[in-house]
């Protein structure tokens, strides 16, 4: 690993001296554990790409470059890079999500379209799950942070031998399992990004996946104790009717949801069974979805689901729930069994298990201070109603760092919770923010993002803003003028 890395390093600083290089000539680079598949200049217009997902995206000219990279004997990781005519200056790469296995075209088109030269890599493998992990553990590794940081160093080369200079700032975004190969990347290569989008982290990757199991022990007991949509709605209802107000404003959002009590027994059917309650069965469930898991001493595997999200929760309730990533994580890493006995999962025994086998799956490490001192900025953001990964983590992970490093480090990290928004994007709440934008200023201008403007768009019409504070903060109305505007709104410690 070292190796590589100071060779693709010593390529680097060589290049500066070369002259801008036309986009076919890049075919003919020598890259140290690398091959160039593909380089071709590509007009703009609407371009098809390449490679699966093998997405239609619109495009401004650019330079394609693929390639192959194997820092180990098993090691197939296969990555693009997009060089645009009209180059602001900067790279922008981007991340994927769940057990990765493509690349993020759509992704890519929106920072070409930005002017960054952009990047994204399959980790290594195909398909979004985890089948390719028995027996290939440098494959799992891979996956995991090598990938992206080998993709990062061969992206950086290729940038400086096509425009002739080095990127004068390099970004990371992503979300999700983009949000955890961002964290990675602070924590494993602090100098690989300057500046660090991580949206709704899937960074705890094991114990998120543990909770997904604890959760589905309790609702795949029977049919009884599986809530339809409907009921889950009905409990979204019950939840914001009960604590919508705490946030001085009635507008159907939730903006701390930790201030919440509901006890959702109190919708528990007196009678038979309704669509407006939830008999001892359903109840059981819903009351696992809020609950953390913990180890068998009390102390804290994962957090559970914050109140405010439970229309999203459908995921966990269908009939087979191990069909989602979860349940791969046991299956096909910790024991490597494609026919592995899912209903034998023990959460202390099979979670202790799996931090042993693949420590380098949770990106938890709070201590970034070798990013800090290189200058970089981290901005994290997650969805209040995220109804795959707990919001309570990404607060979690930012007081975790807090810790290491001693206090307040909001000058070069900062958290954003957004009330109503679900995973990454879409909800009831504001969910549409240039949070690159936010980025580029705080990173270029040292304009410190004290908020980042948000809304909701119905029909192409912007129907609510807010302004998104740094957490702990939240936006408290001012008492005058629309609910549906931000300027009426400010952000307050609690």
């Amino acid at each position: 690993m070292r190796v590589t890395v100071m060779t693709a390093a010593l390529a680097l600083a060589a290049l500066p001296a070369l002259a801008q290089m036309p986009c076919e000539k890049l075919a003919a680079l020598k890259l140290p554990g690398a091959t160039i598949t593909a380089a071709e200049a590509i007009p703009a217009g609407s371009y098809k790409t390449q490679a699966p997902p093998n997405s239609l995206v619109q495009v401004p000219a650019f330079c394609r470059v693929a390639a192959t990279l194997r820092p180990t004997a098993d090691s197939n990781i296969d990555v693009e890079v997009w060089l645009p005519e009209n180059w602001n200056g900067k790279y922008e790469a981007v991340g994927g999500g769940g057990w990765a296995g493509n690349i993020s075209f759509p992704a890519m088109a929106a920072a070409l379209a930005e002017g960054y030269a952009t990047s994204s890599t399959d980790t290594g493998h195909h398909g979004g799950d985890a089948k390719f992990a028995p027996g290939h553990p440098e494959k799992l590794i891979d996956y995991s942070y090598r990938a992206v940081h080998e993709m990062t160093v061969q992206a950086k080369v290729l940038v400086n031998a096509r425009y002739g200079k080095a990127p004068k700032e390099s970004y990371w975004n992503g979300c999700s399992y983009g949000g955890r190969q961002g964290l990675e990347e602070a924590q494993r290569y602090p100098e690989d990004y300057d500046g660090i989008v991580a949206g709704a982290p899937a960074n705890y990757h094991i114990h998120l996946h543990a909770f997904d199991m604890k959760v589905a022990a309790v609702n795949q007991k029977d049919e009884e104790h599986l809530v339809p949509a409907n009921k889950l709605a009905m409990v979204h209802a019950a939840v914001v009717a009960a604590c919508d107000g705490l946030d001085g404003v009635k507008d159907g959002l939730l903006s701390n949801p930790k201030a919440c009590k509901f006890d959702p027994a109190t919708l528990q059917c007196k009678g038979g069974d309704t669509a407006m309650c939830l008999t001892t069965a359903q109840l059981e469930s819903v009351r696992a979805m809020y609950a953390p898991a913990e180890w068998k001493d009390g102390t804290l595997i994962y957090p559970g689901m914050p109140y405010g999200g439970e229309a999203g929760w459908s995921r966990m309730f269908n009939p087979d729930p191990f069909s989602t990533p979860a349940a791969d994580t046991f299956r096909y890493v910790l024991n490597e069994n494609p026919a592995w006995d899912l209903h034998s999962f023990d959460l202390d025994r099979d979670v202790a298990a799996a931090d042993a086998k693949a420590p380098y799956l949770n990106a938890i490490n709070p201590d970034l201070k070798e990013f800090r001192d290189h200058g970089g900025k981290l901005l994290m953001y997650h969805g209040w109603a995220d109804q795959l990964i707990s919001a309570e983590n990404s607060i979690n992970y930012k007081a975790s760092v807090e810790a290491k490093l001693g206090g307040n480090q909001d000058n070069w990290l900062r958290l954003y919770m957004v009330p109503g928004m679900m995973h990454c994007r879409g909800g009831e709440g504001p969910n549409q923010f240039n949070v690159m934008g936010a980025m580029e200023r705080w990173k270029e201008s040292a304009e410190a993002p004290a908020q980042i403007l948000a809304s909701h768009v119905t029909n192409n019409n912007i129907d609510m803003s807010r302004p998104l504070c740094p957490y702990p903060q939240t936006a408290v109305y001012k008492g005058v003028g629309s609910t549906n505007d931000a300027a009426n709104f400010s952000c307050k410690a609690p």
